[in-house]
């Protein structure tokens, strides 16, 4: 993708520096209290118990969290190592034109229709930071909060999608935060609102599910817009950046997830789309570039 010497965003609320686990003291959240305090009393009944407190403590305001060992704490250690910083920045700065492309487009789309786009927010963290809607780490992955309009990124998921689901290449970073501002659309639009009422009278998990799939669908359509019209502004898109975005929506579909996780496919327990409903989503919306065409509902 043709990105550099475009504008960035100066929407974009960079916290890879400060996010707990990239040093610093923090507080412990209460979930990490309530866990540890059953490993902490035998400790306190000996001089080594004592030694392993202090140094736990040690670590812990050094930014690292003991937890992680175990499985607990939030971020993993690969999300808080960067071993190329350099690398990190221009992973940053181009999120950052992405997220101005996104503006810019939806901004028009929104004028076309007689509307003003309110400009969402973008958080950059590593690890672990705190969102409106409780706390973000890098296990969640990227997520769109309604309650404070903004998206949040753990830079280490663009390792994990290409490490992990073989999602290379930079439009797929593109497509999947394209993805998350089609939900501050959604948002705008009070579809999520819509779709979280109706999931109350939902008859039982399935069918709150089945709501779920079409709110992602959906955003798949709206980051296949953005692609549409990004394109006809700017002639970014180069040989194979489509593959990946295709690519990205058929790895992280809920059949191929739940095939990897479990072995078999429970379509019942969707909550995103499989990987051809995501592939043919982005494609609807990347072909018509059209808002009504992308009525999953």
């Amino acid at each position: 993708m043709k990105w550099k010497n475009r504008k960035k965003s100066s929407n974009v609320d960079d916290r890879r520096k400060n996010s707990s686990g990239g040093g610093g003291f923090r507080m412990p959240s209460m979930q990490t209290i309530f866990f540890i305090m059953p490993l902490i009393k035998p400790l306190l009944k000996s001089k080594f118990g004592w030694a392993v407190i202090g140094l736990g403590a040690v670590a812990y305001m050094s930014g690292f969290n003991p937890l992680s060992v175990v499985g607990m704490g939030g971020a993993s250690s690969s999300s808080l190592v960067v071993a190329n910083e350099e690398k990190d920045d221009e992973q940053a700065a181009f999120i950052s034109t992405v997220f101005a492309d996104t503006e810019a487009i939806w901004g028009k789309i929104f004028r076309n229709e007689g509307y003003r786009y309110e400009e969402p927010k973008l958080i950059l963290y590593r690890g672990e930071t705190r969102s409106g809607c409780g706390l973000a780490n890098s296990q969640i992955g990227p997520f769109y909060c309604p309650s404070d309009k903004s998206i949040y990124i753990d830079l280490s998921f663009f390792d994990e999608l290409q490490r992990k689901y073989g999602a290379t290449g930079d439009f797929a970073q593109a497509y999947i935060l394209a993805h998350e501002v089609g939900h501050h659309i959604q948002h705008l639009q009070g579809t999520l609102k819509k779709v979280e009422n109706a999931k109350q009278r939902a008859s039982g998990k399935a069918g709150a599910n089945a709501l779920q799939v079409k709110v992602e669908l959906q955003a798949d359509c709206y980051a296949g817009i953005w692609t549409h019209h990004a394109h006809k502004t700017y002639n970014m898109l180069e040989e194979g950046d489509i593959d990946e975005a295709f690519n990205a929506a058929s790895s992280i579909g809920d059949d191929r997830l739940q095939k990897q996780a479990q072995g078999y496919v429970q379509p019942d327990a969707f909550t995103h789309g499989s990987s051809k409903q995501r592939m043919t989503w982005f494609h609807r919306g990347l072909k018509s570039g059209k808002m009504k065409d992308c009525q999953t509902f």
